[in-house]
This record gives structure tokens, sequence and C-alpha cells, in this order.
């Protein structure tokens, strides 16, 4: 075993402090803490480690709510108090401009955050029978493995979630097909009404029998949630008694403050926390301050979560989505809140973006951002300063690539970062939200 003083936390919640010439990682160790740890991979140029014993905690160092914490990989700082959580992100994203990029943002904004406990409002469990392990597992994977940490609880999902957890393990090790149900995504929204709607869907292999049908549709109708079946992609998700016509039952979500409702499927991606997304959203619109008759391209729009806001602004803005079906859904968005004048969504893979696909859909007054994990290198590239934008805002869920794309905006295309601040999206998890504003010098 070994001591050493904790320095800073990395960008998976990671403690990181340095011993004979070495960084060391640390799971489980807290900036300000000194721990006695033991390595469990080494490298040449640095070892990962687990803190077997906290030799002198950090003020901010609290009990895990969860007792699955530790096991689970669901979470990875439950051990630090919330309010430190978010400035441990905003460390994270500070260091990723400063190192990646060499840059700094004019203004560092504060943290946005909501609630920390029962936020989730979709999640995707991984099911699988082990009889070695206690039969049926469901959970979220456990660190650093393929294997399923067996929940009993998850605080971090809805309360009701949480509840249904020991039963859904009996519920999957009922059915007949138990060893070919990889997963249970379940996703919460509302109804067309605004009643609160949660749904589970089971992905499996091969089809259920008459008997599953019934123990699933018995399970949903004793607990109140609907119950769908994903025999292949997630296009194929369905309703389990085929309720909702071809495309399945609907499900909303309200932006109040825009007077907005968005339909969207259970297996559609929506942001997983929907108070902090509102919060985001109006940081991003007030920042991006639409006007009418400005010309708004939202890149990567998905549903619409952005669109809709900006048009209800009165801009005219192009959204841009790589999937067609998401494409179809905030297309029917914009009609349903009566946006359809002021918004068109067109299909086209922004990863292949050049100079002259991104001028085709120009020019634009203004840009939003909201890239998966990958970034939006080829986009921010394929801006040229005849037809660029002069101000643009970048929703970032990765501050590695953010920073990468942000070093392009900045020392090749003109631009200037004027703010940034992080959105605590996923509390208790090292996931960094960002929202950043760039502006043509």
């Amino acid at each position: 075993m070994s001591i050493a003083a904790i320095e800073s936390l990395d960008h998976e919640g990671r403690g990181i402090a340095r011993a004979e010439g070495k960084t060391v990682f640390v799971e489980g160790a807290l900036p300000g803490e000194t721990v006695e740890y033991e390595v469990w991979r080494a490298k040449p140029g640095y070892d990962q480690a687990r803190a077997t014993r906290i030799v002198r905690a950090s003020a901010q160092r609290v009990a895990p709510r969860c007792p699955h914490f530790g096991v689970c990989g669901g979470c990875s700082l439950q051990h630090l108090d919330p309010l430190a959580q978010t400035a441990v992100k905003q460390r994270v994203m500070e260091d990723a401009f400063r190192h990646i990029a060499g840059i700094r943002p004019e203004i560092i904004f504060p943290a946005i955050s909501g609630p920390v406990w029962g936020y989730r409002h979709r999640a995707r469990l991984g099911v699988r029978r082990v009889p070695g392990r206690g039969g049926m597992l469901v959970g979220f994977h456990e660190k650093r493995s393929s294997y399923i940490a067996d929940l009993g609880v998850c605080p971090v999902l809805p309360p009701r979630v949480s509840a249904m957890l020991p039963a859904l393990h009996e519920l999957a090790d009922a059915l007949s097909i138990r060893d070919r149900v990889p997963q249970i995504e379940m996703a919460i929204g509302e109804s067309g009404n605004g009643r609160p709607v949660t749904v589970l869907v089971f992905r499996h292999l091969l089809p259920f029998s008459a008997a599953d049908v019934a123990r699933l549709a018995a399970f949903g109708a004793a607990r109140d949630v609907e119950i769908w079946r994903q025999p292949d992609k997630p296009e194929s998700a369905r309703p389990l008694e085929g309720k909702g016509g071809a495309d399945g039952a609907e499900l909303t979500y309200s932006l109040p403050e825009y007077d907005l409702r968005l339909v969207f499927r259970p297996t559609d991606f929506t942001q997983v926390n929907i108070h902090t997304n509102r919060l985001l959203i109006r940081r991003a619109v007030q920042w991006l301050d639409p006007r009418p008759c400005e010309r708004i391209a939202d890149l990567f729009c998905g549903l619409g979560n952005f669109t809709l806001p900006i048009a209800r602004r009165g801009a005219s803005v192009t959204g841009v989505e790589g999937s067609d079906a998401l494409v179809a859904r905030a297309t029917a968005n914009a009609r349903a809140n009566g946006l359809d004048a002021h918004v068109r969504i067109y299909a086209v893979n922004l990863f292949e973006t050049t100079a002259d696909s991104l001028a085709a859909l120009g020019p634009f007054d203004k840009m939003l951002l909201d890239p998966p994990r990958e970034g939006a290198i080829a986009v921010v590239k394929a801006i040229s300063r005849a037809q660029s934008p002069w101000r643009i805002v970048y929703v970032s869920c990765n501050p590695a690539t953010l920073a990468r794309d942000a070093a392009v905006l900045v020392r090749e295309k003109g631009y200037t970062l004027r703010r940034a601040g992080i959105v605590n999206m996923f509390a208790h998890t090292s996931h960094v939200e960002t929202v950043a504003l760039f502006e043509r010098s």
C-alpha cells in the first residue's frame, strides 16, 4: 500500500496524485485528501489505483446515498457534496480550454444546476441472467466492467421507478426468453393532456410468448406504466398491445417558458434531466438573442429542443439533423406548435460537412451547435469568413471536443470565446455539459 496527497480530480472523477515521478489516478479520493491506495494497473507514465483508506478526509466528502455506490458505474461522485461537484466540473471545463485550446473565456458564468436526486427521466438498464451471481441482474454496468451491477434501488431514478427495481428483477426472470432480453429502457414524459407517463421498453431478441405478453401487461397495469417491446433497432419499438397506431403512443415534454410541447418516442434522444434542460435552453436562447427577421441555424437539432424556442422569438430557423426519423418528428413538432412558417428541418450528415454543403444552407446571422460527444469539427472547419454567422452558441457534452473545436473557431475562423459555463445535467457523475458563446472578432 502507498499513501499520497490528492491534488485535484480528473474528467472521470478520479483523484490525481503524484508519486515517484508518476501521475496516479485514484478512484474514491477527493482533492485535499490524504489517502492510502493500491495500484490495480501500472503504466510507464501513470498508475490507476483505488483508495483503500482515507487518512485525512476532505470537508466536502459526504456519505453516498446509494448502497451500490462504488460498484455501480452509473455514478462516480456521490461521495462529493453536490455544490462541490459543480466546482469540479467547472474546473474540468477550464482545464480543457487551457490545455487543449490554449484559450480562456472572457467571462465564466455560474453553473446551471437542477434537482440532484430522482432527476433521470430516461435510463437504459442492462439485464443479464448469471446463476453464479444470484440469478437475474438488472441495473447499470459495474465500473470498468461489462457485468451488470444488480440494483435494488437507484436514488437518481424517480422514486416510483427506483421502487420498481425488485419487481423488475422478478418480471425479467419469469419471462420465457429471459436469456434473450438484454435491456430495459425507461423514459418518462407526459401524455397529450399533460398526465405523467412512464414507459418501459423491453429489448427482446426472440419473440415473446403469449404468457410473456400477459405478464408484461399485468406488470404495466399494476404499476401504471406503459410497456413497449423492441424486437430490433430503436425504430422498431412499439407499445406491447399495439396501442397508438403504427408509430406507437406519443410522449411529450413541455417548455412552459416558450409555450411549447414537444412529442417524442421513448427510444428518441432527449435530455435525461427535464428541469435542467429548461434552464439550459433559457441560457442558450438568452446568449443567442434571436431577433425577428434573423436567419439562424440549429445544427444537430434533434427533436427541435432548441429550434422551437429560437423560432418562438420570431427568427427563421433552419434545423439540421442526421436522423430522418428525428427530422420528421421535429417538423411535426414545429407544425403542432404553430411554428412551421418559421422553421425548416433538413436531414444532413453533419459529420461530412464541407464548405460547399454548409454554404448551401446559409448564410446565417447566428448559429447554435449541439453535437454528440464527437463534437462538430467538420462544421467548424467548413465555416467561411464570407458566410460565417457572427454569433455561435455551442452546447457540448464533452469538454475535450468542445475545446478542440473552440481552437479552430478562435485561431482559424476569427472568433472570440466570450462566455462559457457548465450545466450539471448529470448530478453525481463526471459527465460535464457546457454552453459557450463565440462572437466573430
